[in-house]
């Protein structure tokens, strides 16, 4: 077999694998996904070990070159529900006082508010995304309208002062970050500690065990320098060693329909039970439907143990 005739072999392999995974992408209901995360599908694809047992810690490095999927992208065409780079969801007030995005992504300009008493109110919640891609898919699948929160990207920081202000009116008002399994990406949270003093600060991930436990593409970069890693007492040694190696896991390698759904479950909290007609049932069957109260003294009311009075006018 000649190269020629292996490289075209080697491409119509890719090209269905990246059919396949664009239609995984987006399942179920048409979710929007970025470029990144269809590659990681890609990957999954052609080397499925997330359907490995999750009791089995993997994090196998990536089949492909993403040189080779961008060329079978472009092969390709184009592809429902992949979002293109657009304007950042948020503007900075200075952009020159705005650290370098993980991809050195330039900002571009968008409006403020029209409506400045919007900012009057309380915020309960926030959300800070280290990548600026993924804040622009998490918006563009409306999770803000239906976690009632604002999303942002790291390369927002530091937040409008009026954003603090809102956080402050609320009491237990919390600042959810989601960022990479990586050295830096775990160091934002407290890069955003700083940047909302007062307020509450957590961690949605990833780690480096989410990463092992869900078998995340993780690829390797430069190993970090000689000097110690700041690091999170919380991380176990084997998580320590794991980002010493230079390994990384990207927030867009979890498949796009898990992510959305955990970041709606972490964000929202615990959600109250809904009521129905069979809790109503429960309700009225434990609380002594159609008797009389417990008697207290001195009152010659019957109790729902005792038959009630029978009606004079039926006799």
């Amino acid at each position: 077999m000649t190269p020629r005739v292996a490289a075209g072999i080697g491409d119509r392999l890719l090209d269905r694998a990246l059919a396949t995974a664009a239609g995984r992408a987006g399942a179920p209901g048409r979710i929007r996904f970025t470029e990144l995360q269809l590659y990681y599908e890609m990957c999954r694809v052609l080397r499925p070990l997330h359907a490995v047992p999750r009791r089995l810690p993997l994090t196998p490095a990536p089949p492909v070159r993403y040189e080779r999927f961008e060329e079978a992208l472009r092969r390709h065409g184009a592809v429902p529900g992949l979002s293109a780079s657009g304007p950042d969801p948020h503007p900075h007030p200075d952009p020159a006082s705005v650290p370098a995005p993980r991809e050195s992504r330039e900002p571009s300009e968008v409006s403020e508010p029209s409506e400045p008493d919007l900012y009057d109110y309380g915020l309960p919640r926030l959300l800070v995304c280290q990548s600026r891609d993924v804040a622009r898919m998490l918006l563009a699948n409306d999770v803000h309208l239906e976690a009632a929160c604002p999303v942002f990207a790291a390369g927002d920081l530091p937040l409008d002062p009026r954003l603090v202000t809102g956080l402050g009116r609320v009491e237990g008002a919390t600042v959810h970050v989601l960022h990479d399994a990586s050295a830096d990406g775990i160091a934002l949270t407290a890069r955003v500690r700083e940047a909302v003093p007062g307020v509450r600060v957590s961690s949605m991930g990833l780690v480096p065990r989410h990463a092992t436990a869900l078998h995340l593409i993780s690829p390797r970069g430069p190993a970090p320098g000689p000097g110690p890693l700041a690091l999170p007492a919380a991380l176990e040694a084997r998580e320590r060693d794991w980002l010493a190696e230079g390994r990384f896991a990207e927030v867009e390698s979890v498949p796009p329909a898990r992510l959305l759904r955990t970041v709606l479950r972490l964000v929202r909290g615990p959600r109250t039970p809904s009521h129905s007609v069979w809790t109503g049932l429960r309700e009225l069957r434990t609380a002594g439907f159609m008797t009389w109260p417990t008697n207290r003294p001195g009152d010659t009311r019957t109790t729902g143990d005792e038959p009630a009075p029978r009606d004079p006018v039926q006799g």
